[in-house]
């Protein structure tokens, strides 16, 4: 009797590894919803921002979101002044460059593919793109106290290191949830994800570079865009299809045949 040997299966980075997810559709309808929901986002978030500063600029609303960072500026303390820096470094360009290269690079070790890479790229550059066609569009100036920071003088509306702290650690969050499941250090990992957005907002607002309305709707814009991305690239997956067999088909016949029996 002949003896086929096998070979031992490879412990590789990828075991454990979720299945490899798809997006909603073929390259065309990816692009058509990405770059459609891209250019849906610029027109709403320009349309709101140009109602903020034209519409809303002597009103009510506009002395509230002054009062907050007159508040903040007067309130300053060197311990804060420090801290605030670092809050708000967590979403400068440098830094979300690094974060988006090193976290690339560890899910592609972890998983031996390049999709969830290529979500996280997907996430963060089109949040960038859309911001810099919102500032173009809406030229707010910055409040009208010392700023602690250096910036153009009329990029206030969105807050594009909100923005960028959402999009970029939501997606972290996301991944680390699809990748390692709910374990008990995951969730301690997300919690903390969601809280630096916080953290980036409320520096930006206390160093003087945005109002409320600024930093609101930089959470608006990489969130909104956040949610284009996943639902598109990631969408949930059919948790009955597991190792190419259809487990609801089966429960289905396996039903049909218990009544066959029982009749």
């Amino acid at each position: 009797m002949p003896v086929q040997l096998r070979a031992p299966a490879r412990r590789g980075r990828t075991r454990g590894a979720p299945a490899p997810p798809h997006p909603v559709g073929d390259w065309k309808i990816v692009a058509l919803r990405l770059v459609g929901g891209a250019i849906a986002l610029w027109g709403l978030l320009s349309l709101i921002g140009l109602f903020v500063t034209h519409v809303l600029a002597h009103g009510r609303v506009h002395r509230l979101d002054l009062g907050v960072d007159v508040w903040f500026a007067a309130h300053r303390t060197a311990a804060f002044n420090h801290l605030t820096a670092v809050g708000a470094g967590l979403a400068e360009t440098q830094t979300a460059i690094a974060v988006t290269v090193v976290v690339v690079l560890v899910l592609r070790w972890r998983l031996g593919r390049w999709y969830e890479s290529c979500v996280l790229i997907a996430a963060t550059a089109g949040e960038l793109l859309i911001f810099l066609a919102i500032t173009a569009t809406v030229h707010r100036p910055r409040p009208p106290v010392v700023r602690l920071d250096a910036g153009l003088a009329t990029s206030s509306f969105p807050s594009g290191h909100t923005a960028a702290a959402t999009a970029l650690y939501g997606c972290i969050a996301i991944l680390l949830v699809r990748t390692y499941g709910r374990r008990p250090a995951t969730r301690v990992a997300v919690v903390a994800a969601f809280c630096l957005p916080v953290i980036v907002a409320l520096s930006r607002l206390y160093r003087g570079m945005h109002y409320p309305t600024d930093v609101m709707a930089g959470a608006l814009t990489g969130g909104l865009w956040l949610l284009v991305v996943i639902s598109t690239l990631l969408p949930r997956q059919d948790t009955g299809k597991r190792d190419g067999t259809d487990r609801p088909r089966r429960t289905r016949e396996s039903r049909g045949r218990r009544r066959k029996v029982r009749a």
